[in-house]
């Protein structure tokens, strides 16, 4: 399932004039605070009308303000998740779950009240009220409520905005189940560079209320044309992975297309897919493959480009196999180590520098 917008709309600041096409998964409207990423949930919703513009979903037509059609919010058939949740107070949990159920359409398929409680782990939570649930859980449940609406789609603004960080890594892994295994697509707004590469399957990137950058997300994030954007603290790549091996001495193995890493044990089966975030300054390049070092993760690559900006700092994408890797480093060491397109490179990464929160499903 595709959603196609192509919608313009006055923002006081600026003209928000967005247009792109999202693919299944989970779609990251990524960008920094005001730069129109609710203004666009909320023209999908059919809670704002942008003053021109086209939404359709998998080609059926939501608006056109050429043509005269707006399908008022509750023919979409989209399920919202706000960053509150906004429970109903007085009724259980359970309550709340087959409230959602009552906006699903005859004969809509969709997952259970069963299957529901088991995607998301809240089987234990059916008879409690919502202001007994910690943040993650209350958000947990208005995500199972707007799924057994029976939506064609999910629209999350910033659902773990009011969170803190043990609670956000509670609710993260719930949100990579729903991305994978279910067939429901989702926009997911976000200004949060770890949520987005953990998460996002493809990223569309505002600013000032234009498209800047789309596309998967392992491209757009390892691009340094994003780096701006991203902010250059968050600059980084992800890397697709596989468990490879668990070892004695606390280490597992990853398979990555341009060799090998090796992280803190990670609690997940040899084989399972997985994926991993590098920030770009923690990346060190050497011209040669070093020995004697007590970093353990090597990776042969070639400079693909040297992106400058106004300070001491360059940032160097390479290939690394089939991945592109960002690394952070003075423009003085670029130009002692003659860095430039097609040089070869060796990236050295350190295994505790990658968090544990930077290391999700695949």
């Amino acid at each position: 399932m595709s959603l196609a917008v192509d919608i313009a709309q006055p923002l006081g600041r600026f003209d928000l004039a967005v247009a792109f096409e999202a693919p299944g998964g989970i779609t990251a409207l990524f960008g920094r605070s005001g730069t129109g990423k609710t203004t666009v949930i909320n023209a999908v919703a059919g809670l704002l009308r942008p003053r021109t513009g086209r939404i359709a979903i998998c080609g059926e037509t939501l608006l056109d303000t050429a043509a005269g059609i707006d399908l008022p919010a509750h023919r979409r058939r989209l399920g919202y998740v706000f960053q509150d949740g906004r429970l109903f107070p007085h009724l259980s949990v359970r309550q709340n779950l087959t409230f959602g159920a009552r906006f699903a359409p005859r004969g809509a398929k969709g997952p259970s009240l069963e299957e529901v409680c088991d995607l998301l782990g809240i089987d234990d939570l059916l008879e409690r009220r919502p202001g007994a649930l910690s943040g993650g859980e209350h958000q947990r449940v208005a995500i199972g409520r707007a799924l057994l609406s029976r939506p064609r789609m999910l629209l999350m603004d910033e659902p773990l905005a009011a969170l803190d960080a043990p609670r956000k890594e509670e609710i993260l892994p719930h949100l990579e189940r729903l991305r994978d295994h279910t067939a429901i697509p989702i926009l997911y707004v976000s200004h949060s560079v770890a949520e987005v590469a953990r998460l996002a399957t493809y990223v569309v990137v505002l600013e000032s209320g234009r498209v800047a950058r789309a596309g998967p997300a392992e491209r757009v994030l390892s691009d340094p044309a994003t780096v701006r954007q991203l902010g250059l603290r968050e600059a980084g790549s992800i890397l697709p992975a596989s468990v490879a091996r668990h070892h004695d001495d606390g280490l597992t193995e990853l398979d990555v297309t341009g060799g090998r890493l090796f992280l803190p044990r990670m609690d997940r089966p040899e084989g399972t897919q997985t994926r991993v975030r590098v920030l770009a300054h923690d990346v060190i390049l050497a011209r040669e493959r070093p020995a004697g070092l007590s970093a353990l993760n090597i990776l042969p690559g070639v400079v693909l480009t040297i992106r400058e900006g106004s300070g001491p700092g360059v940032i160097v994408q390479m290939q690394c196999g089939e991945d592109r890797l960002l690394a952070r480093i003075t423009r003085r060491s670029a130009e002692a180590m003659k860095l430039a397109p097609g040089v070869r490179v060796h990236a050295v990464i350190k295994s505790v520098s990658i968090a544990r929160t930077d290391v999700g499903a695949g």
